[in-house]
């Protein structure tokens, strides 16, 4: 049976059955033989370890973005911010995770209609921490 390895802070790893097929969410699909030998999270979600982290998501702007409380996201510091990303930001020393829009005027969009873009000025200190390459979920 095939196994995922997961790195834990610790140094160790857990296995757990890995199955490479599709999982259909729309109609139930025929069940074949995809069995791999491993899956490793850390490389799937990682690829420059020595300047990823991870930061645990508080509060709801970035819903539509499929970004929920408590979401782990994974970011990397080393990848130069473009316009569209979905970044993690120190704006006046604070934290947030939002949408960087540099087309126009610069700014932080979050994905949520209940809240206003940020227009950056001049008035803010503004430092994009890193880029948000991917996240994690408990159910």
């Amino acid at each position: 049976m095939s196994k995922v390895s997961i790195f834990s802070p610790a140094g160790d790893y857990s296995e757990v059955p890995y199955y490479s097929g599709k999982v259909s969410a729309g109609f139930p699909g025929v069940v074949d033989e995809h069995m791999e030998d491993s899956l490793s999270l850390d490389q799937l979600l990682i690829k420059n370890p020595a300047t990823t982290f991870f930061a645990r998501v508080e509060g709801d702007s970035m819903i539509n973005a499929g970004i929920f409380e408590d979401d782990i996201l994974v970011i990397d510091r080393s990848q130069h911010a473009q316009d569209g990303d979905i970044v993690v930001a120190l704006l006046d020393n604070e934290f947030t995770v939002k949408r960087l829009k540099t087309k126009g005027k610069l700014r932080l969009q979050a994905e949520n209609p209940a809240y206003s873009d940020i227009l950056i000025t001049g008035e803010h200190q503004l430092t994009i921490w890193g880029v948000v390459t991917g996240l994690a979920r408990n159910f």
